[in-house]
């Protein structure tokens, strides 16, 4: 859909988006403000040359005050220059002073000054449609909605041709208003004699989206779309406002729209969208297929596609939309060079997935790319390079040390240098000893190294900083299980991390555990059976494999571990366990 330009408010919203906008409509204004005084008005002069003013025919005193304004509007003195407009429409009362005393008092960022000399301005010529516009825009901008509705129900009458764009464009005007309600009310009020126009429903259904009132905004929708069966932005608003409670409702409604009107590419972009949210992704492929034939080079379709067809494996065709679309015009192009990378890399193709890794820009998928090329780099036996890499990174963004600094650790650890990693974290809690993410790192290396005294105090720290942190409660409880002490107060803290988040996989397995160590074989087998089926994980299938060994079920804890050591072959404590009963 084209966006929609407003014309008869226009100035009016970007009055209530910045001040500097307070700037009269037509530039020969404000050069024959000080001119016009006292002259009578009979034909216009001649309008002066761009770099001059006229001060012909008026009095010395307000041809000096003129000048002396400008002048200390040239050095910056916007404050006295304003006053000194302000001054000569008070005494004039000459719409052009107005006018110029306007501009400069929004210049200097005045918008009190500013509403009053649009009130005498309004009192001078009330049939003025910029005074009518700069006054409007103030009062918007200073949340002084009350008794605006009738103003603007004028503003808009005046131009018939250009109502219905200026109804969708209505709410655009108050975008800075803190008070929703209020702006419901105005809105609803300014649009209650235009009910016979969809614009006029869509406005309001706009207002009360925007102030939680759903239900209404959803009949507005709707309305706005029974007068206008084919109003693409109409059928995507109800879309929106159903998607927040039913994606399912959201995408039967735009399916029944695009069964009247199929050659709606944003309904049909959008119920793609949707669809993909839903994990509908053969759906939502055939629609962004279509799409594609229509679209070839449009990036909202292209990358799209080009990330369902990883979703659904096919590689090829990933790798080729991502490479077209490096060839359209983005803005950004980190997310196709980070995907390219992830390619390459799980083609087994390194040197390439560097070169795409190394491509991508600041964004969302920078530390992801920096983190998998130094995984890349330590794979291939240069750890000293990979480390260089991540410490690199950490010095041109600040802001992402941390993460960079614990993936330098895990670095290491993996590498099974445990010490040195965590020597690595402790040097970074000496610089932020009360960094979450560092505390809780840090009192998982200490328990691979048995040093439980620094596990309970970095995780009670960490209690104590973020008493809602379902991770602490749980590292801390699984701790006390796994080493089979203080099960009591184990099985408590792993409880009160499933009060936190009670579909976690990790704690739900750490509930299992806690109960194994108890003696609840039943209990631990039906935790750690859901914990395997919400997280596919080396250890859960470890610890499920000896409860069910432990109930006689034998071939079938054999069947798990071996399963899972097929996806992960060199994880510790699966592969301990399938020694101790797999033999």
């Amino acid at each position: 859909m084209k966006p929609i330009t407003p014309r008869v408010l226009c100035t009016a919203l970007a009055l209530a988006c910045s001040v500097p906008a307070l700037a009269v409509e037509d530039a020969t204004v404000a050069r024959q403000a000080a001119s016009s005084a006292r002259q009578p008005r009979k034909a216009p002069p001649l309008a002066p040359q761009p770099d001059e003013k006229d001060y012909s025919g008026l009095s010395g005193q307000v041809v000096y005050q003129a000048l002396l304004a400008e002048v200390a509007l040239q050095r910056g003195q916007g404050e006295f220059a304003s006053d000194a407009y302000a001054d000569l429409a008070r005494r004039t009362r000459d719409p052009a002073i107005i006018a110029r005393a306007v501009e400069v008092a929004g210049q200097a960022r005045r918008v009190e000054l500013v509403l009053a000399l649009a009130r005498l301005w309004i009192e001078v010529e009330p049939d003025s449609k910029r005074a009518q516009q700069v006054l409007v825009g103030v009062q918007i901008m200073t949340n002084q909605l009350d008794g605006l509705a009738p103003q603007l129900i004028s503003m808009l009458q005046k131009d018939p041709a250009a109502l219905p764009a200026n109804l969708v464009a209505l709410n655009r005007m108050f975008a800075r208003s803190t008070d929703r309600q209020a702006v419901l009310a105005l809105v609803s009020a300014v649009c209650a004699p235009f009910y016979g126009l969809a614009e006029a429903h869509y406005a309001v259904a706009i207002a009360a989206s925007a102030a939680g009132q759903q239900a209404r905004a959803l009949t507005e929708a709707r309305q706005a779309l029974e007068l206008r069966s084919d109003w693409e932005a109409a059928a995507l608003l109800e879309a929106q406002i159903l998607a927040q409670k039913s994606p399912a409702a959201a995408i039967s409604a735009l399916q029944g729209f695009l069964a009247r009107q199929p050659k709606s590419p944003d309904a049909q972009l959008q119920l793609a969208r949707l669809l993909v949210s839903e994990k509908r992704y053969s759906e939502a492929r055939r629609h962004f297929d279509q799409l594609l034939l229509s679209y070839p080079n449009n990036p909202d379709v292209v990358f799209p596609v080009a990330l369902l067809a990883l979703q659904e494996n096919d590689v090829a065709l990933a790798e080729k939309q991502l490479k077209h679309l490096l060839t359209l015009e983005l803005q950004n192009r980190s997310a196709p060079y980070y995907y390219l990378g992830q390619i390459a890399e799980d083609g087994k193709r390194p040197d390439e997935a560097l070169a795409y890794y190394g491509q991508v820009g600041p964004g969302e998928q920078y530390l992801p790319a920096q983190l998998r090329s130094a995984g890349i780099v330590a794979r291939s036996g240069k750890l000293d390079e990979a480390r260089s890499l991540l410490q690199q990174a950490a010095a041109s963004r600040p802001e992402l040390r941390v993460q960079l600094v614990i993936a330098e650790a895990a670095l290491l650890r993996e590498a099974k240098q445990t010490e040195a990693a965590l020597a690595i974290l402790e040097r970074e809690l000496q610089r932020q000893p009360q960094q979450p993410e560092l505390l809780y790192e840090s009192a998982l290396l200490s328990e691979r190294l048995g040093r439980m005294e620094v596990v309970e105090t970095r995780l009670r720290k960490l209690i104590e900083l973020q008493p809602n942190s379902a991770q602490a409660y749980n590292a801390l409880g699984y701790s006390y299980a796994d080493r089979n002490i203080r099960l009591v107060e184990a099985r408590q803290l792993i409880e009160k991390a499933l009060q936190l988040a009670p579909d976690d996989g990790y704690i739900l397995d750490s509930m299992g555990w806690v109960l194994y160590r108890q003696g609840d074989l039943e209990g631990a087998l039906a935790y750690l059976q859901r914990a395997l089926a919400q997280r596919h994980d080396a250890e859960i299938a470890a610890h499920l494999g000896e409860v069910l060994w432990t109930l006689g079920r034998k071939h079938e804890a054999q069947r798990i571990m071996l399963e899972a050591q097929k996806k992960d072959p060199s994880h510790e404590a699966l592969n301990e366990a399938i020694r101790k009963f797999s033999p």
